[in-house]
């Protein structure tokens, strides 16, 4: 009998740097697992999608965001060996400030570059390309 799928979903949030036409992108430190990672989580029952994606950027970042294109879904075995299926948005940082919490203790704010190498999971790192171009794509100046 195969496991049901565990249904998660989260973002690659961003928000415009100093330098204009730049932007940072944000990582969490997950204690449990030691690692840096997009914020994300499992689904709640009858949630959607979009709705525990914003969800768990609140609960990890401390950051209201807006959704914005879809960016490739991750699918892997868990921790428990179930397999898991993420579904990620771009989301632009709107609001908020990050507070260490028991799930997350740190937040980092890190240029493309930088987060592509500080992740921890290559698969993470593989969500900046689609994002940045999803980015120019849509017309999106991010430093002004």
């Amino acid at each position: 009998m195969t496991a049901t799928p565990v249904r998660a979903a989260g973002c690659v949030l961003w928000r415009p740097a100093a330098v204009r036409g730049a932007i940072e992108i944000a990582l969490v430190h997950r204690p449990k697992w030691d690692d840096w990672s997009h914020p994300k989580g499992k689904l709640k029952p009858l949630e959607r999608a979009e709705e525990a994606a914003l969800r768990e950027v609140f609960e990890e970042t401390g950051r209201t965001c807006e959704l914005g294109t879809e960016l490739p879904s991750a699918h892997y075995t868990d921790a428990q060996g179930r397999p898991k299926y993420v579904r990620y948005w771009a989301a632009k940082a709107t609001g908020g400030t990050f507070a260490p919490n028991q799930e997350v203790d740190r937040l980092l704010w890190l240029s493309p570059e930088a987060a592509s190498t500080h992740l921890t999971r290559p698969r993470d790192a593989e969500l900046i390309p689609p994002l940045l171009t999803a980015l120019r794509t849509a017309g999106t100046r991010p430093g002004g």
